[in-house]
């Protein structure tokens, strides 16, 4: 028997004990003094949703042909130098299904990269949001002046649909949260991306008709399935959509806010929309992390959103990074009405892909708030 043979086989006996566990061992939420301590142990988080601007979606990022590590270095290493501490980075279970130990082994490469480069990651496991009928192999190309034109949802709506294959996604769950439970690199895993997000205004027509249901049902299994592995890393879904005041909570809501260890929303609107927002979650005595921002003709501006969440020790994560074949320079109506040259504004993103940033001095500001990152989030 070869030293590999060995290798492969204690992976598989460590994931079926994991897939075999019983519910009796799940842990409990994270209690407010752990979640608080956590967080009291962290630099403040401040950083963007990354995905290399070769890559049109999360199966060009990570399916083998595609895999761009260069760039991924490359763009890292100008986040780095922004002052960027960590970077949301999104999934998907096709790569898992493809090939797992390959899989497991770009997600690797990823993480040692972040790490030369001092950046901690969130990991998304799965979304919402976009096309909701992914498929393998080669991504179209982008598609001129529209906004996300080839982003997926993980899992597809023909798993989604299929109680009977959720134990597909079951398998891509505890595998990579059994993988990487104890990885220090990893700051939390954000289970579901908007798992409420219907997408009424692209691919809404497509999309079953029940799907905020299906996709409820859904969250709360990952949310057994991870609470199964019990990682070292808090595990969270964030809300978005609806309203956050006491006993006007959506059902999903109500359980994204109680079940998560840390609490994470979304918010693209100017800065009294996001305090009164933040006023309605600082009720839930939990560490706080805006995971999505930053929409300029939205008002969602870094100055002076960043600034007020740095004040309030609120992680921030703002959406894009490097202009490229996600096309998120362009707005989100370019869906009703696709542009045909580049926005005097652009909506998402920093840098062009020769390193030049959009805004000199957008990125000045940033670097003068992200100047003492490495002090705890105290």
């Amino acid at each position: 028997m070869t030293s590999r043979t060995i290798v492969i086989i204690s992976a598989l006996l460590t994931f079926t004990a994991l897939a075999h566990s019983t519910p009796a061992q799940a842990r409990e939420p994270w209690s407010r003094d752990k979640a608080n301590a956590w967080y009291r142990s962290q630099p403040w988080p401040v950083g963007c949703n990354f995905s290399p601007s070769t890559a049109i979606n999360q199966l060009e990022m990570w399916q083998a042909d595609t895999f761009d590590l260069p760039t991924i270095d490359k763009e890292l290493g100008w986040a780095q130098k922004l002052g960027f501490n960590s970077a949301r980075v999104f999934l998907h279970d096709i790569p898992w299904r493809q090939d797992r130990d390959g899989f497991l082994n770009r997600i690797e490469a990823l993480l040692k990269t972040a790490e030369k480069h001092k950046i901690s990651i969130m990991f998304v496991l799965l979304d919402s949001v976009w096309d909701p009928y992914p498929k393998p192999g080669p991504q179209h190309a982008p598609k001129p002046g529209l906004h996300n034109s080839g982003w997926v949802q993980s899992p597809g709506a023909e798993i989604l649909k299929d109680p009977a294959r959720h134990s597909e996604i079951e398998s891509y769950i505890k595998g990579i949260l059994g993988h990487f439970r104890h990885d220090k690199r990893i700051i939390a895993w954000d289970l579901v991306n908007e798992p409420d997000n219907t997408n009424t205004s692209s691919y809404g027509k497509q999309e079953p008709p029940d799907k905020v249901a299906l996709s409820f049902a859904l969250l709360k299994k990952s949310f057994a399935w991870a609470r199964e592995i019990d990682p070292d890393q808090p595990i969270t879904s964030g809300v978005w959509l609806g309203d956050w005041a006491d006993g006007k909570l959506s059902p999903m809501n109500q359980f994204q806010l109680q079940e998560s260890d840390i609490i994470t929303f979304h918010n693209y609107n100017a800065l009294p929309e996001l305090k009164a927002r933040v006023a309605l979650l600082r009720r839930f005595d939990k560490p706080l992390l805006c995971t999505e921002y930053m929409a300029r003709p939205m008002g969602s501006t870094f100055n002076p959103i960043l600034a007020y969440l740095r004040e309030e020790k609120i992680g921030a994560y703002n959406w894009g990074f490097v202009a490229g074949k996600t096309n998120t320079i362009y707005p989100w109506d370019s869906w009703q009405k696709p542009y045909n040259a580049e926005p005097k504004i652009w909506f998402h993103d920093i840098f062009r892909t020769d390193g030049t940033p959009f805004d000199p001095k957008e990125v000045q500001y940033i670097k003068q708030l992200t100047a003492t990152t490495a002090s705890p989030s105290k």
